[in-house]
């Protein structure tokens, strides 16, 4: 049902729930009618998805669609509120379906159990009004900000890192979108995800919560969004700033349009399975399964981790010696090109960086430990832990 001007109609059920909001004077009914017409896609249902879920659902947005293909890990808890104990092993949608209902029986819940990619993310997106993006990878961010300026959507962002977070709404009307911010992605490996580096608990939910009030604002049409400006937060030592941001009339997705359709943004960021030095050269792989083989029937294989000193401090590989990606320069003499050398790290992307260093400073056996101690702890030996 609809009112006269063309809004959902409020139940009374939903009258009482929403009292606080229908006092506001930027709010009242009309403006709770237009949070339940409107349609919402989060992407992503871990640290930043939980609390903009959440919020949203509480809130009252009508339509409220889930992105992830993920599943509960213990590991998630310390800041993924969608989810708890009893939900570990299950799909984040699943559980996340379940909290939202029970936030809010009035919110229509919309789950995708897939990865978005350059094949779905028009479709998927074109059918919101509102995109968030709750990402935690550069790849997908850069998907998500292009289908956003192609379709027009706005696009509310958020990233966090150990006790930093940034926000920002992209894709406005006149406004940046965040290519105007970062041109082009850092090196593979330079920026360490929050699974490698560290996140402070509390963080995902202070910067979701600002994504969440920022949806709102634009679901209303009312307030100042921060269109046009980046917050930078930093919970260490509880400071917040504003950076202006502007338009780059050379930009080539809101600015000169030159990107006219999607991409591969995996290739595009430097995060393909297989990568290659000059065209020609791949990163040559071993699984985990190879290695312990190797190593059982006692071949001469000199183990590299290229991970952090507290990452391996929390797990490592018996053998296998430290060497960070930042240090493995300086390293290079005291390596045997002789030997095979085997380097791994927690997920096979940073060793797959170091591998294609060695090889350009002609070390010949040299292989990628593919999936890292990740895979490791999957396939051989359980006892590692994961994080």
């Amino acid at each position: 049902m609809t009112s006269p001007i063309g809004l959902p109609v409020l139940s009374p059920a939903e009258l009482q729930r929403y009292s606080r909001h229908l006092i506001l004077p930027q709010v009242e009914r009309s403006g709770q009618q237009r949070l339940k017409a409107a349609r919402v896609l989060v992407i992503g249902a871990g640290g930043l998805g939980s609390p903009v879920a959440l919020y949203l659902a509480a809130a009252g947005i009508g339509t409220l669609g889930l992105v992830d293909f993920d599943v509960v890990d213990v590991s998630n808890l310390q800041r993924q509120l969608l989810h708890g104990t009893s939900d570990v092993g299950r799909l984040k949608l699943d559980s996340a379906r379940d909290r939202l209902h029970d936030v809010n029986p009035h919110v229509h819940v919309e789950t995708y159990p897939t990865r978005l990619t350059s094949a779905n993310a028009l479709e998927i997106i074109g059918d919101y009004d509102i995109v968030v993006d709750g990402t935690d990878n550069f790849a997908t961010r850069y998907l998500t900000n292009d289908a956003c300026v192609l379709l027009g959507k706005p696009n509310v962002y958020g990233s966090i890192f150990r006790f930093e977070g940034q926000a920002s709404v992209f894709s406005t009307v006149g406004g940046p979108c965040y290519r105007c911010l970062f041109p082009e992605p850092p090196p593979p490996g330079m920026v360490p995800s929050c699974a490698e580096g560290g996140v402070l608990g509390v963080l995902p939910g202070m910067i979701g919560t600002i994504q969440a009030a920022e949806t709102l604002k634009l679901a209303l049409g009312t307030g100042t969004t921060l269109a046009g400006r980046l917050l930078l937060v930093d919970a260490l030592t509880m400071e917040f700033r504003t950076v202006k941001l502007r338009k780059d009339p050379a930009c080539p997705a809101c600015g000169t349009r030159v990107i006219t359709e999607l991409i591969d943004y995996d290739e595009f960021c430097g995060s393909a399975d297989v990568a290659m030095i000059d065209g020609s050269d791949e990163v040559r792989e071993i699984t985990p399964t190879e290695l312990a083989s190797l190593l059982l029937d006692g071949a001469d294989v000199d183990l590299i981790d290229v991970r952090e000193p507290r990452e391996w401090e929390f797990a490592h590989l018996a053998g296998a010696r430290l060497i960070p990606l930042g240090t493995l320069g300086d390293a290079l003499p005291t390596l045997d090109r002789s030997r095979q050398i085997v380097v791994m790290c927690r997920s096979g992307q940073r060793s797959a960086s170091a591998v294609l260093q060695l090889q350009a400073a002609g070390f010949a056996r040299v292989k990628n430990l593919a999936g890292g101690i990740l895979r490791w702890s999957d396939d051989v030996d359980p006892t590692v832990p994961k994080y």
